[in-house]
């Protein structure tokens, strides 16, 4: 037995069938956080030696490997212990039980430390789990922005045709019609930005945002959000918590995090906005937390709080969309930050917890253009998108302005009209996303014609980096649908004055 005394492998050697301890080494007794037991036998081993499964159970006596060995009368492999040593340690251990003469006189087990393999798997099934969750995110991202931006050019097509009879309609009910439905198209545009942001299609913005500043704006529509709530602010980032990206992506992100807030807190309760400083990634980083003490989100629904349509409020008046914290999770990932769960306020509710990259600069105080109402023009512009429900209202928008227009349903058949008729063309308004040649294609075989040529790019999605880089190559301004007639006014006087 001297010879298995240094060995890196705990043996252990048994009586049959009673289980009295004839020898164990060192090994052993490093792996149990113990020396061996001479008054344990078979059915009391799993307490004594703390032998449990990888569930925190006490190991079940019959399938440890001395009685396993004992009724297979063979070589048996168990893999799924783990020790709870006495000093609280635990250790995995993988044993190999087999059997010594026929009939059976003893038993030999082998025990091995298999911490490190275990843990390895863990980390493993933990990478493989975030890599399907981030795929299924993303392949529902990308369904969630394709439908927003179809939806758009629906809402934006109901939205001008509304707009345009309302400007005839001489009784009051009516007109008060059109304006619930300019009020529904606005609420609908609402949901396709929330989708939007969910599908990450924002424009990262280089702009210096103070975030302390964004809350300090909005506590008091905040404060009517939770009514009968009892609602702080607490903005102790430096700085006022400079990151960079869009401001109102940012709004966005607070105002849903405080309306899951108020339906978590169910109309009583206390909630907590906070902004600090911490760190992501070894990086500064701008923490934006919103705490309750409401009853908590349970841990088997943490893994979907960020997918889409995911909601626990089905029914009621209160219904959810399931859209708040996926639009949350987007934006913070499209603006290279994370988000993250949290036990909420004095041990009860929830945090939820958005880290941003601190910016290096300060943030200037934002101020709002002053937009015109309803400025006219004269000439003639081309319009161009592929959809009828959008380029029909479109042109008797612009035509209300002043201008003459011409349509094109796809960029080659602009292309022929500007050719045609560039004498007379003051601006082009031309839609991003369009079969075959898109915008940016048809834009740079514009220039090419013109170098000159004024364009007034649309899309369904909002400000992104695609955008971004057709406004890089020399594209005058940009809307996003659905917008109304005044910014189109505001925007066409701009590129034609």
């Amino acid at each position: 037995m001297a010879l298995g005394e240094d060995l890196p492998v705990g043996l252990w050697v048994a009586r049959a069938p009673n289980g009295e301890l004839v020898y164990a080494n060192k090994t052993f007794a490093q792996i149990m956080g113990m020396g061996p037991r001479v008054d344990v036998q078979v059915g009391g081993y799993a307490p004594v030696y703390g032998i449990f499964g990888r569930d925190g159970k006490l190991y079940p006596e019959h399938r440890l490997p001395f009685p396993r060995a004992l009724e297979e009368r063979c070589v048996v492999v168990v893999d799924d212990l783990t020790i709870h040593r006495p000093d609280g340690t635990k250790v995995d251990v993988r044993a190999f039980a087999r059997p010594i003469g026929d009939p059976i006189t003893h038993v030999i087990i082998a025990f091995f430390d298999i911490t490190r393999e275990v843990e390895a798997e863990k980390a493993r099934a933990e990478s493989d789990r975030r890599l399907q969750r981030a795929q299924r995110l993303e392949a529902i991202g990308n369904l969630a922005g394709g439908i927003a931006h179809d939806f758009n050019n629906l809402i934006f097509g109901v939205k001008l045709i509304a707009t345009d009879l309302a400007t005839t309609e001489t009784d009051p009910d009516r007109r008060a019609a059109f304006d619930v439905i300019d009020d529904i198209t606005e609420r609908a545009a609402t949901l396709t930005r929330s989708l939007l942001g969910f599908a990450r299609r924002g424009k990262h913005r280089t702009m210096p945002v103070a975030l302390n500043d964004v809350v300090s704006s909005m506590t008091e529509l905040l404060s009517r959000t939770l009514t009968g709530i009892a609602l702080e602010f607490q903005l102790e980032a430096s700085d006022r918590g400079t990151v960079i990206g869009d401001r109102s992506q940012f709004e966005q992100v607070i105002m849903n995090l405080v309306v899951n807030a108020r339906d978590a807190v169910r109309g009583t309760g206390r909630v907590v906005v906070r902004t600090s400083d911490g760190t992501a990634n070894a990086s500064r980083s701008v923490v934006l937390e919103v705490a309750d003490d409401g009853p908590g989100i349970p841990v088997e629904l943490r893994d979907h709080v960020f997918e889409p349509y995911f909601t626990t409020k089905t029914k009621g008046p209160e219904q959810g969309t399931g859209l708040g914290l996926a639009t949350v999770f987007g934006i913070a990932e499209s603006h290279g930050g994370s988000v993250e769960v949290d036990t909420g306020l004095d041990g009860r509710g929830t945090t939820l917890r958005v880290h941003l990259p601190a910016a290096a600069v300060a943030a200037a105080e934002p101020t709002a253009p002053r937009i015109e109402r309803k400025p006219t023009g004269s000439g003639t512009v081309l319009i161009v998108d592929d959809d009828p429900t959008v380029r029909e209202p479109l042109a008797l928008a612009v035509e209300s302005l002043g201008y003459e227009t011409l349509v094109a349903s796809s960029g080659a058949e602009a292309l022929q009209l500007f050719h045609t008729h560039r004498d007379v063309v003051r601006a082009v308004v031309l839609d991003m996303v369009m079969p075959g040649m898109n915008g940016k294609a048809t834009y740079v075989a514009l220039r090419e014609l013109d170098r000159d040529v004024r364009v007034l790019l649309m899309s369904g999605y909002i400000l992104n980096e695609e955008v971004q880089d057709i406004l890089d190559l020399g594209v005058k301004s940009f809307l996003s649908k659905p917008y109304s007639v005044e910014e189109l006014a505001a925007a066409m006087a701009q590129l034609t004055a």
